[in-house]
């Protein structure tokens, strides 16, 4: 069983979740410390470092899926995702951990937020809603 945090299309009731959907074992509620941006059919996560001075204001919300490997793999495929540091990625995946829990897993983030705008409420949902 793996932990990935979504934020975004891969969200329960969102336009790609039914590529992670048939490896969902659980979904949970969680939140992380970071910003999230519009790219337009779909958002981008930074993620704050610890200790950053506004980490604590600003954070985003989403879900936990746990998956199976193969869960893992279509996400990842998805996400232009080739392996830690490829050229050729679009998201980077790394470890994060929930701001209000201990749970710990993958998230798909973003490197180059220049020119983006930032979604305040850090809801993707949200955000489309308007």
């Amino acid at each position: 069983m793996i932990s990935v945090f979504v934020y975004g299309t891969l969200l329960v009731g969102e336009s790609n979740h039914q590529v992670a959907a048939p490896f969902v074992l659980s979904v949970q509620p969680g939140a992380v410390r970071g910003r999230l941006y519009d790219v337009g059919l779909y958002p981008a996560l930074v993620l704050f470092e610890d200790g950053q001075n506004d980490a604590q204001d600003h954070f985003v919300v989403g879900e936990w899926l746990e998956v199976t490997e193969e869960g893992l793999k279509a996400m990842d495929m998805l996400e232009d995702y080739y392996g830690p540091g490829a050229a050729s990625n679009e998201y980077e995946r790394v470890w994060v951990r929930d701001m209000n829990t201990s749970r710990e897993g993958w998230v798909y983030i973003w490197e180059e937020t220049s020119g983006l705008k930032e979604i305040e409420s850090g809801s993707w949902k949200e955000h489309r809603a308007r």
